[in-house]
């Protein structure tokens, strides 16, 4: 910091000066009051008394002359003959010397009296105004140092605005980032979601697709299937008409031949008999018998062929029924074996495909769970180191600005304890009680004297105090190097008892 006190060779050169000009001006002033003309003693005096019966007659009887407007009584003063001994006036008698030098000797010692007030005055008006000097100048430092520690307080605190406002500005870049990178998560996990439904709609719809096809390839298949049993029993049913058709023409056929030759044997034995009616009625009865004997054989062999013929029908329907039945029963049951079995398919497909979907949804779920209790942790976590961080540096803040006022009270104890020490080793001139002084001094860490500034209207006075700090010297320096360096530099006001 800037020094604002003269050097000492100058201060005393400006005491020195000052102090010949008084006395030059209070040698100036004697010699003026020494060298000029007495003043003259004042005049004394003398009472006369008269008798008024020495008055003249005018003025023992005033004419008292009235008007008509009553005009107030005329006092006429009396008449003073100047030649009459009474009235000469009687000079006073000439001071002796012994008078006269009385009167000098006052009158110098009220000159010196009053040179010795006006030397005083002059005195104390320098000392005031270099104790008004020395006060501004106190003022001017402290004013300085005001101005110096305002200075710091304000770069101290811009700093830390600054260094407030680029935390803020990092905070605010690390959340817009951590916001932007959210966004680019949700956005991508709503492009992956949105793709991964899409892919199952599209697998779904295939599957649809698939199960419709198959469904109806398998009505087809079915249908070509019932088309050709269809046939097939048309066929069987066409060949079993047409087959009992050639029985039917076959018996018929039969039965007429059977009459025919029926007729004939008849018309042959009517013939015989009407050519053999001579022949004997046992002949005719023979025959008879015969005839009879062969229509019951015939009738008997139509009636079991037919009967057979019939049961080869029957069973053989019965065997077309039963084959038919079998085989409807076998489509039927085919046709229930591969719809419950593509049923069961399709139910164990749809419960894979529910399975792999909720398996999917389960993980996508519990992968958004996770991903959410992880950005809720990190967040948390986030938001505790920041919460620590600004509760260490409020700690730090406030353990500083603790240390910071510790160490002032240390250095201010410490700066009581030195003018202490001061006092005890000022060794005050003789005369000098009422004598003030002030004294700047910069130490060093060990307590050792740097420099010593010490501003005094008198000059043993100002030495004796630079001489008692320097032999108050090392001065006990604080541990603490805060409060060691609030220390080092001082200013304290002595005054003399």
């Amino acid at each position: 910091m800037k020094k604002f006190q003269e050097p000492p060779f100058k201060q005393n050169a400006i005491a020195l000066g000052f102090t010949l000009g008084v006395h030059a001006i209070a040698i100036v002033g004697l010699l003026f009051l020494g060298l000029s003309k007495p003043p003259e003693e004042p005049k004394k005096l003398t009472t006369i008394l008269v008798k008024p019966e020495d008055l003249p007659s005018s003025l023992q009887q005033p004419e008292q002359q009235v008007t008509a407007d009553k005009q107030a009584p005329e006092v006429v003063s009396p008449n003073v003959d100047p030649t009459l001994p009474e009235n000469i006036p009687v000079a006073p008698p000439p001071p002796t010397a012994q008078q006269l030098a009385a009167e000098k000797q006052k009158a110098a010692q009220a000159q010196q009296a009053k040179l010795a007030e006006q030397k005083r005055k002059a005195e104390e008006a320098a000392r005031a105004q270099q104790e008004e000097q020395q006060r501004k100048l106190a003022e001017a430092q402290a004013q300085k140092q005001r101005a110096d520690a305002e200075a710091k307080r304000q770069a101290d605190t811009k700093a830390k605005n600054e260094a407030e406002a680029k935390r803020q500005a990092e905070a605010k870049a690390k959340n817009e980032a951590e916001v932007k990178r959210r966004a680019e998560q949700n956005a991508k996990a709503e492009a992956d979601a949105k793709a991964r439904q899409k892919a199952e709609q599209d697998a779904k719809l295939k599957q649809q697709k698939a199960a419709e096809n198959a469904k109806l390839q398998a009505q087809q298949d079915a249908k070509r299937k019932a088309e050709a049993d269809a046939k097939r029993k048309a066929d069987a049913d066409a060949k079993a008409k047409a087959k009992a058709k050639a029985d039917a023409d076959a018996k018929r056929k039969a039965d007429t031949d059977v009459k025919r030759k029926a007729d004939a044997d008849a018309k042959r034995k009517a013939d015989a008999d009407a050519k053999r009616k001579a022949d004997a009625d046992a002949k005719r009865k023979a025959d008879a018998d015969a005839k009879a004997k062969a229509d019951a054989d015939a009738k008997r062999k139509a009636e079991a062929d037919a009967k057979r013929k019939a049961d080869a029908d029957a069973k053989a329907k019965a065997d077309a029924d039963a084959k038919r039945k079998a085989d409807a029963d076998a489509k039927r049951k085919a046709d229930a074996d591969a719809k419950r079995k593509a049923d069961a398919d399709a139910k164990a497909k749809a419960d894979a495909d529910a399975k792999a979907k909720a398996d999917a949804d389960a993980k996508r779920k519990a992968d958004a769970d996770a991903k959410a209790k992880a950005e809720a942790d990190a967040k948390r976590k986030a938001e505790a180191e920041a919460d620590a961080k600004a509760a260490a540096a409020k700690k730090a803040e406030q353990d500083a600005a603790q240390k910071k006022a510790d160490a002032k009270r240390i250095a201010s104890t410490a700066k009581r304890d030195f003018e202490q020490k001061i006092y005890r080793a000022w060794n005050m001139p003789s005369g000098s009680s009422g004598q003030r002084a002030s004294a700047r001094v910069t130490l060093s860490d060990s307590g050792a004297v740097l420099s010593v500034v010490v501003s005094a209207s008198d000059p043993d006075v100002k030495a004796s105090v630079e001489a008692a700090v320097r032999a108050a010297a090392p001065y006990p320096m604080p541990d603490d190097p805060v409060a060691r360096r609030e220390a080092r530099s001082f200013t304290s006001s002595f005054t003399a008892k």
